[in-house]
């Protein structure tokens, strides 16, 4: 089970935000760079990076932050961005700088045309975001409830030739409720990529209880507020991780 620290880059700073919301933020750090070092040093195997600015303006907005983080990471672990990004340019520019993984949310929703030139054009590099709520899916910052069901998009995207899909359950994202097991898993259990489950892991029970499910093709999740307040530790919960699944 892959435990991805995740670090939230808004106005330069260190992030964590409740369901989304841009106007419930908690400032973490004023250093980003430093938190990616930590998470290094604490054994993390990936990061992931979200351009929280990006997302709104729908164009990458912390770039010289980000290309900073990847340089202080060096080839130690791969690095996934997701915020803002709307065309193959974008992608090709983050790639070209040492991103590993480059997400696509809600650009892949509403272009679905973008996606699947992405994926044919840097195979191996793509993951899909999918946020839903009650099983449909979100966008624009989970402002926008669409009418599409989670399970059938992640089934047409994984045909585009996607590398993974983020599933977030943006009613527990940033509210330390416990992830929702039962959702990822149904998901999972509908495509043949790997799922990695976001949002609500809060601590060691969550661990647990994703490693419980590992074989239905979820291959790891990403932790946020749990590890910036302390509920979840982040050595401890991989090294927990790594015992339950050799």
């Amino acid at each position: 089970m892959l435990l991805i620290p995740a670090i939230d880059l808004k106005d330069g700073r260190c992030v964590r935000l409740r369901q989304g919301d841009l106007d419930d933020a908690t400032i973490f750090s004023e250093d980003p760079t430093a938190v990616a070092t930590q998470w290094l040093a604490q054994g993390a195997r990936r990061l992931h990076l979200v351009d929280l600015n990006g997302a709104v303006a729908g164009k990458p907005k912390n770039e010289a932050l980000i290309k900073a983080i990847v340089a202080a990471m060096g080839d130690d672990i791969p690095v996934q961005i997701g915020g803002g990004i709307r065309d193959l340019d974008t992608i090709e520019r983050y790639l070209d700088f040492g991103i590993s993984y480059v997400i696509i949310g809600t650009a892949a929703v509403k272009d679905p045309g973008f996606l699947h030139d992405a994926c044919g054009a840097f195979p191996g590099n793509i993951i899909v975001g999918l946020d839903a709520r009650d099983g449909k899916v979100a966008t624009d910052g989970w402002s926008k409830l669409t009418k599409h069901d989670v399970t059938d998009l992640a089934k047409k995207f994984e045909d585009y030739g996607c590398e993974s899909i983020i599933y977030t359950d943006i009613g527990r994202d940033g509210m330390l409720s416990g992830v929702n097991i039962e959702a990822t898993v149904r998901l999972a259990q509908h495509v043949r990529i790997p799922v990695i489950a976001s949002g609500g892991v809060t601590d060691l029970r969550d661990i647990e209880a994703l490693c419980a499910v590992e074989e239905e093709g979820i291959e790891g999740a990403i932790l946020g507020r749990s590890i910036y307040e302390g509920t979840l530790d982040f050595a401890a919960a991989q090294k927990l991780a790594d015992e339950l699944n050799p």
